[in-house]
């Protein structure tokens, strides 16, 4: 059997708290019972080799080694998290990129794969599961848990027809958008490293691989808890719940932690919404059940504002448009609803006062939504006071503006610190940056909204300093994210990193850091080729 070459034991993994109670506490795979970092002559294939698995919640894996890795970024954040610093990676960088891309062993991990299943653009899929992402281990820093996974290092039991890797645009895409949304204010999964590999991997023509590490508290998701009720497995969905609600809500009922999943899609969602971030692929084995943005798949922020615009080329019916999300996020919380109704009755059908409970708790997302992203946009809009009416009197025609011009959102939105100052200028600007107005009739009518409408519910006169600590400037748009993607493979790596600052710690800058030049343009207007970039589900 092969396995990685050696263990990487470097100052800084020899801190890492390993805590792995998921799979100590849970159900694992039968047909491999110790990982192979314990037993190393079980063959192989039995950590590659697609399978049914029953009884389970999870497989062993084994990371594959990973030609030439080469270390491209690490997040300093990400890092701290877990109680690493990111010059620790650069003493070592070989050595740093073996670990981190599953070639090397890290002292203390023991890796396995999460057993899963879901609903795909609305369809039961059966059993999904971790099919190119190996956790790590879970590590313990401050009283916080993080389980670390390599996304793109070889296949699992879970892989499928797939080949378990990733390729460089997808991985320096979800490296990025990941601690980007952090620095936004948005619940996300967060990232540690990216590492470029020189394994070719065929998707629609060839291209280079590259496994990022990322971590979330946990990566039980929707369908987690879908996959075992499918089956009628309600005892190892019952002990799904009570490890969840052990290990992050502790003391909650199931009702109750129904409840909190609920409430906290919903911010999340609201948070989504409010910054113009499109998900594209919210299947319930791509919801967090800690309200966690996960899965970076073919995401995109708005470029001109759009209420149906469709990020994802995989869906032409528009399931996951961007106006339908807070509809999917209720839906999908439909189907989580349904294996905690059986946990909580302790019986296939649940009884009439359990469905009027769940009901209830369901109903509760479209207020939670609502006041969730009202709270967010007044925040946007820099309102004086809190009103009832703020939703339908100054934010909805503030958008339906935007929506019948075409206006950039991200722009349109940062623009509003500028409205007190001149009114003419910020509706020039706004003009400028739309794609479909009918100039002089839609300035009037923007011109009106602002005088008559938005500015006499302004705040103070530093109003428009703290709009801009929540209004970015620069935002990873798709054609941002590739402009970065083609320097990257044209042999520019650091500009990953130099990105990784901008998209964090300068977001809400005015202007791109100094070493970033050429850098200004992604707050710019968006070029004719990148204007409403779609990706795919391919990566």
């Amino acid at each position: 059997m092969s396995t990685q070459s050696h263990a990487y034991s470097s100052a800084a993994c020899t801190r890492l708290q390993w805590a792995d109670t998921f799979t100590r506490e849970l159900p694992g795979d039968t047909e491999v019972k110790e990982s192979p970092f314990v037993n190393s002559k079980v063959d192989e294939s039995k950590f590659r080799a697609s399978r049914e698995v029953r009884g389970a919640l999870w497989s062993w894996a084994l990371p594959e080694q990973q030609p030439n890795p080469q270390l491209i970024s690490v997040s300093q954040e990400g890092a701290s998290l877990v109680g690493l610093d990111a010059a620790d990676f650069w003493k070592e960088p070989q050595a740093a990129a073996a670990a981190w891309s599953g070639s090397a062993a890290i002292e203390g991990s023991r890796p396995w794969a999460h057993n899963y299943g879901g609903h795909q653009f609305g369809v039961w899929a059966g059993q999904l599961g971790d099919g190119r992402a190996a956790s790590l281990g879970e590590v313990l820093r401050n009283g916080q848990r993080w389980e670390i996974q390599l996304k793109g290092a070889g296949r699992t039991p879970y892989a499928r027809f797939a080949d378990g890797y990733a390729v460089r645009r997808s991985s320096i895409r979800e490296y990025l958008a990941a601690e980007h949304l952090n620095a936004l204010g948005v619940p996300t999964s967060r990232s540690l490293s990216l590492v470029f590999t020189d394994r070719t991997i065929l998707r629609e023509t060839p291209e280079k691989g590259a496994v990022v590490a990322r971590m979330a508290p946990s990566w039980v998701r929707f369908g987690s808890f879908e996959l075992p009720a499918s089956r009628h497995d309600h005892d190892l969905t019952r002990k799904l719940a009570d490890y969840v609600i052990s290990r992050h809500f502790p003391g909650l009922s199931y009702a109750e932690l129904l409840s909190r999943v609920v409430e906290s899609t919903a911010h999340m969602v609201a948070h989504w919404q409010a910054l113009g971030f499109c998900h594209g692929v919210m299947n319930t084995d791509n919801m967090s059940i800690l309200g966690l943005t996960i899965d970076y798949g073919p995401f995109a922020f708005l470029d001109a504002y759009d209420a149906g615009f469709i990020c994802n080329h995989s869906d032409p019916a528009g399931r996951y448009a961007f106006s339908e999300q807070p509809r999917v996020a209720l839906w999908n919380l439909m189907r989580l609803a349904g294996p905690l109704a059986r946990v909580m009755d302790g019986q296939p059908d649940p009884a009439p006062e359990t469905v009027s409970t769940i009901t209830a708790i369901l109903n509760e997302f479209g207020s939670q939504f609502r006041n969730e992203y009202t709270r967010i946009m007044r925040l946007k809009f820099g309102l004086a006071s809190a009103r009832d009416d703020d939703l339908e009197v100054i934010i909805q025609p503030y958008l339906d503006l935007l929506q019948e011009a075409k206006t950039d959102y991200t722009f349109a939105m940062r623009t509003l610190s500028r409205v007190p100052g001149s009114v003419d200028a910020a509706v020039d600007s706004l003009a400028e940056r739309s794609l479909a107005c009918n100039a002089e009739a839609w300035k009037d009518k923007l011109r009106t909204y602002f005088t008559s409408v938005y500015i006499p519910r302004l705040g103070s006169s530093d109003a428009a300093t703290q709009m801009n600590k929540v209004n970015p400037n620069f935002v990873l748009r798709n054609w941002v994210a590739q402009d970065i993607i083609d320097r990257a493979e044209n042999g520019d790596a650091e500009w990953v990193d130099k990105a990784l600052k901008l998209f964090t710690v300068h977001a809400f800058d005015d202007h791109a850091p100094s070493g970033m030049e050429g850098a200004e343009k992604y707050a710019g207007p968006v070029p004719e080729w990148g204007e409403g970039l779609q990706c795919s589900c391919s990566s």
